[in-house]
């Protein structure tokens, strides 16, 4: 296979594995806040979520992951000359910050499907948001190939961190109004 047509299968499964690490915190967090809800409603939720994270975790994440894996260590066998540039070692690392990430996520879906809830639902908001900045990272030095501009992307990184931190913050502060608002 020619590099170009790996180059295109490993960024595909790139995209659906961080789509699937996106939407399996967001299923955590809906799993979390079922917790609230009665307990008849608390079951239903709480079981249609363990059934979707199930078909979305072993159906599409894990494979993905793994393929990605396997067409970017092709790529790397084809064009070992990759391996020579400072930013592809930088960018192996976010990669296993990325498989770290991703079997963070493996243990608090196994403890979920145990019914076992130790996360609130916003430190999973926030959990959600190192997947959007190891996203962050690796496209920024994937594409500047530059080590001084990867420092430029890593500074406006920590940036975005910081409104994204902010964000979730002002969305809980409305959401716990809209709440009060709705019990008086």
């Amino acid at each position: 296979m020619d590099f170009l047509n790996l180059k295109a299968l490993h960024l595909i499964f790139v995209i659906t594995w961080f789509a699937g690490l996106f939407y399996i915190v967001r299923l955590f967090i809906y799993h979390v806040e079922a917790e609230e809800k009665t307990s008849s409603e608390r079951l239903i939720l709480q079981t249609q979520y363990k059934l979707m994270s199930k078909r979305l975790w072993f159906i599409i994440t894990w494979p993905s992951a793994v393929l990605a894996s396997i067409f970017a260590f092709w790529m790397l066998y084809q064009n070992p000359s990759y391996l020579d540039m400072p930013w592809m070692h930088i960018k192996l690392g976010f990669v296993g910050l990325l498989y770290l990430y991703h079997l963070a996520c493996h243990r608090i879906y196994n403890q979920l499907q145990n019914d076992v809830v130790k996360y609130s639902s916003n430190k999973l908001r926030i959990w959600n948001e190192v997947a959007t900045i190891i996203l962050f990272s690796i496209v920024f030095l994937v594409v500047l190939k530059s080590t001084v501009n990867w420092i430029y992307g890593v500074v406006g990184l920590l940036g975005i961190s910081i409104l994204l931190m902010l964000g979730i913050k002002l969305y809980k502060r409305i959401r716990s109004k809209n709440n009060w608002e709705n019990n008086k």
